[in-house]
């Protein structure tokens, strides 16, 4: 039995290292065998992926549906302010509850909105007449539907009181200021209050939401408006769940729309900005529609990048339609991916845009490596042994960085994820993944077998003819022999890689090598990265969760527009939170009602329960018992006609004689600044504990919460799931792979992009929405696909310095990687010019993700690796073709005499 050891390693060492060799070589035996065998078939491995494609192609052009639920998209699948919409739904129809209710962007059912805005200076209050115009021309609409026409009133959602449309209250503010105005008289004028004003019917009213750019009168005690810039009116339909009903609603919200469109064109002293229930899906997909044209731009410019960067002087050996068929190969796996999704009754959504993107910058990474690995290849082998060497050289690496990237989105496609888009979007990235992996390996390699071969039968690379020898070349004229120039006269009897001549290999071999080790640079990278790491550190203390809908639509759409208005004339109030007491309560209850004014303290509230309380003390009525409290409510306060709408919240139960109030809501509204939607999350933070403490149970609700609930907390999950699982994979294969201290330098350098990415796009104005995430999942394997190559290289070199070890490393992997990168790079450009916030967040995330991986690869990487371990000391400088004969082994030969011991 024979075993070798070097001198001082322990017995364990020795085994990890020979299972790590076996495992490696046994890796790099398996890919030989394949590319052998793709070299031995290169038509089937062309055809198959083809046909696939063709197939699911058909299928894509079939089956394509969006998804025109954006709440199920974008909202938190799971959150308690899912189980609280039902719980308040189950006390108060929410239906009947829309115009309480208010919500900046998400109100639910369908629904009209316009806001009316005056000009700058003007009052909005003194165009009363024009504003009740627009307003009677929308209630006087008409929609045909199969010969029949609806109109507002037949849609309307309808008072429990009178069966009368649900209008808003600022409507009656508007008659009673025309009246006043029509009558000419200045003691008939109608003083309006704000927030709340007294409406004609003696009705208190809270229009905070309806009148916005107020300006009160100084030292008023009422708070008396002088004057209002702009007015927002909502006409909420009825929302019966038919089919008919939904499809008679749209036809509504689409002709409202036109209407206010055609109004604005007739009032030019008015601005309007209208908003329907269908406008942010409509928005969220038009991105789609907007980006097209601009990605077959981004495909031009990868393909034209691919080309250039894959071509040489030399005819015989430029490989410029690898490059072109390399990123074809990505595009047609895509293509067959999406329709697998569309067969699996996938529906596209307008964040599916980033996969093409992320799915080329991993597959071209993969070409340009074989393309890198048949460079390295030696020319005297047939061109068959040479694609099985470049498949045994490239394709453990990448096996290894696609299997990452599917673990990675395979845990963002986890029951963990909490964000439907998320999810959907890693589980297409996960079919994409694989599908690279396929068409690399098959189409693509079959495409390198074939030029291959025409390398080996002296074919032009550009014009598949045959070259002409050196001698005719000769007697040819200039441009004849640059066109036809094999390299011949570059060639000496020395130089055994002609691949040396191509432009990135020569410039990082003769300049940039020299210049990035050398020691006046190494000072000036090191501070550059103490900076780089200093603005990466703020921005991560500055993260901002990005619960706000509109950084996913089209950035000049009408909803972006409206919501801009609407944060600027009227944020000074929160979405009105519906606060609901679900048990009984001894109302009558002096402490209770010291309770309930701790609760609403602060807050503006709408509440039938301080009406009743004023009305008790106006009328010096005693109601400190049950009987008296409920008898004196029924019968004499829900009587009177400007509390009558307070039926609506309460519900009352009748067991014999006794009545009873089971349930009653409230309404409470926070004065808030611009950042509405940041103080309706801490609003709900501060509300939702008090219910777990006071002795009155509540619930608070409103329909915006089910977007801002726990969001910070959905949105990262996914990229915490997927970093930990590949943390967790690169650890467990510690000892696995052919140098431990690869995987820790791996570890150091994602984690430093990572965090680089995170804190630069902070400072760069992204929050943390879905896109934003998945872009940070893709970095992670981004970082590695690039930087692993780079490491395992420089650790497993044997060079006797580091600094030649990385010299060597770069200018193994270096021209891909730059390859790679820059065509990544390129490909973004165009996305600067989609006018739309999601394709924003998309090209600033990804082009910080390929810079910060282009800055470490080149620039931070090469520098440290000189400064720290491994040590390269031990190491003799040997022909690379003798490295295994390199150390100093103990072979201890175990005879038949034990005794007998022989020491080579």
């Amino acid at each position: 039995m024979c075993f070798l050891r070097r001198p001082g390693a322990s017995a364990g060492w020795i085994w990890w290292r020979m299972l790590r060799q076996v495992i490696h070589r046994g890796l790099q035996s398996f890919f030989y065998k394949l590319g052998l065998f793709v070299s031995r078939h290169p038509v089937f491995f062309l055809t198959v992926p083809a046909v696939l494609t063709i197939i699911f192609g058909f299928s894509l052009l079939n089956r394509f549906q969006p998804d025109t639920d954006l709440e199920s998209l974008v909202a938190p699948s799971h959150s308690l302010a899912k189980i609280e919409r039902s719980l308040a739904s189950s006390l108060f129809s929410l239906d009947q509850s829309k115009s309480q209710l208010y919500s900046d962007l998400h109100t639910p059912g369908r629904y009209g909105r316009v806001i009316l805005l005056s000009k700058p200076g003007g009052n909005i209050l003194h165009q009363a007449d024009v504003i009740l115009q627009i307003h009677r021309a929308v209630l006087e609409m008409k929609v045909n539907y199969k010969g029949y026409n609806y109109t507002f009133s037949h849609l309307c959602v309808l008072r429990n009181q009178d069966k009368k449309c649900v209008l808003d209250d600022i409507i009656s503010v508007l008659e009673d200021l025309r009246q006043a105005a029509l009558s000419n008289k200045t003691t008939a004028r109608v003083q309006v209050s704000y927030p709340n004003t007294k409406l004609k019917d003696g009705r208190s009213s809270f229009i905070g939401h309806q009148l916005g750019g107020v300006m009160e009168v100084p030292n008023s005690k009422d708070q008396r408006v002088k004057s209002a810039r702009a007015i927002q009116i909502t006409y909420y339909l009825q929302t019966y769940g038919s089919v008919t009903q939904d499809l008679i609603g749209e036809k509504w919200e689409s002709e409202f729309c036109k209407l206010m469109h055609k109004m604005q064109l007739d009032h030019q002293d008015l601005q309007l900005y209208s908003l329907a229930s269908f406008s942010l899906w409509k928005d969220f997909h038009q991105t789609s529609l907007l980006a097209r044209g601009k990605i077959l731009v981004s495909l031009m410019l990868i393909l034209l990048t691919a080309t250039l960067s894959s071509s040489m002087k030399d005819c015989l050996r430029s490989k410029p339609f690898l490059g072109l068929l390399g990123v074809l190969t990505i595009c047609i796996s895509s293509v067959t991916a999406a329709g697998i999704f569309f067969i699996t009754d996938g529906k596209y959504n307008s964040t599916l845009l980033g996969i093409p993107f992320f799915a080329m910058g991993h597959g071209t990474k993969g070409v340009f490596e074989l393309l890198s690995g048949w460079r390295r290849t030696r020319e005297n082998l047939p061109f068959k042994d040479r694609v099985a060497d470049a498949y045994s050289d490239v394709m453990v690496s990448y096996t290894m960085t696609s299997s990452l990237y599917f673990i990675a989105f395979g845990m963002g496609a986890s029951p963990f994820t909490n964000i439907e888009a998320v999810k959907v979007f890693c589980q297409n990235m996960c079919v994409s993944i694989l599908l690279n992996y396929f068409y690399i390996f098959s189409f693509f390699g079959s495409c390198l077998v074939f030029a291959g071969q025409l390398e080996q039968n002296r074919y032009h690379s550009i014009f598949c003819c045959k070259i002409p020898s050196a001698e005719y070349l000769d007697r040819k004229p200039v441009w004849f022999q640059t066109m036809m120039n094999d390299g011949h006269q570059h060639t000496s009897h020395h130089e055994t890689n002609p691949y040396q001549h191509h432009f990135i290999q020569h410039f990082l071999r003769e300049h940039y090598n020299e210049w990035i080790t050398n020691i006046y640079v190494k000072p000036f990278v090191v501070i550059l990265y103490l900076i780089y790491a200093s603005f990466s550190f703020m921005g991560c203390l500055q993260i901002n969760d990005g619960a706000n809908i509109i950084n996913l639509l089209a950035s000049e759409s009408p909803s972006v527009s409206y919501a801009l208005i609407q944060q600027k004339y009227f944020s000074n109030y929160s979405p009105v939170i519906g606060f609901y007491i679900y048990e009984p309560l001894e109302y009558w209850n002096g402490t209770v009602q010291e309770d309930l004014k701790t609760l609403s303290q602060g807050f503006n509230t709408v509440s039938w329960i301080e009406q009743y309380y004023q009305y008790l003390r106006v009328g010096n009525i005693s109601a400190t018992n049950k009987s008296d409290f409920i008898s004196i409510l029924q019968s004499s306060f829900l009587k009177k006609p400007e509390f009558q709408h307070f039926k609506n919240d309460i519900i009352f139960s009748k067991a014999g004689d006794e009545n009873n109030i089971i349930a009653s809501r409230l309404y409470l509204v926070a004065r808030t600044s611009e950042n509405t939607q940041r103080e309706a999350v801490e609003l709900l933070e501060k509300l939702r504990p008090l219910s777990l403490i006071q002795s009155i149970k509540f619930i608070v609700f409103n329909p915006t919460f089910v977007f801002m609930d726990h969001y910070g907390l959905s949105v990262t999950m996914p990229v915490l799931i997927s970093g930990f699982g590949i943390l967790l994979v690169l650890i467990l294969t510690f000892f696995l792979v052919i140098h431990p201290l690869g995987n820790f330098w791996l570890i150091l350098s994602v984690t430093s992009i990572e965090l680089g990415v995170l804190g630069l796009m902070t400072l760069w104005n992204v929050d943390m929405d879905c896109i934003s995430i998945l872009c940070l999942i893709y970095t992670l394997n981004f970082a590695i696909d690039h930087c692993a190559p780079l490491l395992y290289t420089f650790v497993l070199a044997t060079e006797h310095t580091r600094t030649q070890c990385i010299k060597n490393s770069l200018q193994e992997h270096g021209t891909a990687i730059l390859q790679n990168i820059s065509s990544f790079l390129i490909g973004l450009v165009p996305l600067l010019f989609v006018p739309s916030n999601l394709t924003f967040t998309l090209f600033k995330c990804l082009l910080l993700a390929g810079s910060c991986t282009l800055l470490h690869c080149f620039v931070i990487l090469p520098v440290f690796l000189t400064f720290f371990p491994p040590s390269k000391k031990h190491h003799k400088k040997k022909k690379r073709a003798k490295r295994k004969e390199r150390e100093e082994i103990e072979c201890i030969e175990i005879q038949e005499n034990p005794d007998h011991v022989t020491a080579v």
